[in-house]
């Protein structure tokens, strides 16, 4: 092996090592993804019990995560809507 063939071979095993280091990380974030899915539904699970309808929470979860402008031109259009087709 001469020394380019060497000095690759270097280059790829760190990259080998930090590419495993990446992997690994992700995996134990996908981990803790799971853990606080399943608080979540524990959480849910917990406010249906309790009588709270939780589709309706979880919209509101949505809605609090958005801007209110966005919030009030689409409930507007939703309005505009509704009166067209004789909903309101």
């Amino acid at each position: 092996m001469d020394i380019e063939e060497e000095h690759k071979s270097d280059q790829f095993r760190v990259t080998a090592a930090e590419l495993r280091q990446f992997v690994e990380r992700v995996e134990r974030l996908e981990a803790e993804k799971k853990d606080l899915g399943e608080q979540i539904k524990e959480v849910m699970a917990e406010a249906k019990g309790r009588g709270y309808d939780t589709k309706v929470m979880r919209k509101v979860i949505a809605l609090r995560k958005r801007d209110r402008d966005d919030i009030a031109e689409e409930e507007a259009v939703l309005e505009l809507y509704k009166e067209a087709l004789g909903m309101s």
